[in-house]
């Protein structure tokens, strides 16, 4: 498993816009058309990522609770595919699915969406306010798979919270980590 940091993008920067294919759904969507009224999380996931998987579970929970406060969340693979064929579109639906999740999956065939959010790991965390301004780029929590740790998702919902509440997110912020995006 390779440890790879996020890079930490700038806090303020305005979220690029995009047109993905969601995978479920097999339809181009754009990031306006997923933004959330109070806020929005943008994850860089992928299907065959240990830390992802062991993540999962927590991130599905936290988009039930927080989708219904205006939170949106939209998850993206943008994995070489020809490489690391589990990472395929339509084994990213299965994944979708299989998982529940409750957020639209896109794929970024081109990659070119992952390399203007600066993202560099699975999973990748970027949460941006109403005005799409990044709050938030760092991790979920301190698990790790097998460090024994629990999964809270304490990091990420600590930032959440705050943004729902209008309180100052700590600019201090841990680094995602994570396997590296499998770049082409």
């Amino acid at each position: 498993m390779a440890n790879t940091p996020s890079n930490m993008l700038p806090l303020n920067t305005i979220a690029p816009n995009f047109t993905l294919l969601n995978t479920v759904t097999l339809k181009n969507e754009t990031l306006l058309q997923w933004k959330g009224s109070k806020g929005t999380l943008i994850m860089f996931l992928c299907n065959h990522c240990p830390f992802v998987i062991h993540i999962n579970p927590e991130i599905v929970k936290m988009a039930e609770m927080y989708q219904k406060k205006g939170i949106q969340f939209i998850a993206i693979s943008s994995n070489d595919v020809i490489n690391y064929p589990q990472d395929s579109p339509e084994l990213m639906k299965n994944v979708a699915l299989k998982e529940k999740y409750s957020f639209p999956y896109l794929y970024d065939e081109t990659q070119e969406v992952a390399k203007a959010y600066d993202a560099a790991c699975t999973p990748d965390f970027f949460l941006f306010n109403a005005d799409m301004r990044l709050a938030y780029r760092g991790q979920l929590d301190d698990s790790r798979p097998e460090n024994g740790i629990p999964v809270t998702g304490n990091d990420l919902k600590n930032a959440i919270d705050n943004l729902l509440e209008n309180k100052a997110i700590n600019p201090l912020q841990k680094p995602s980590i994570g396997c590296n995006i499998k770049w082409k």
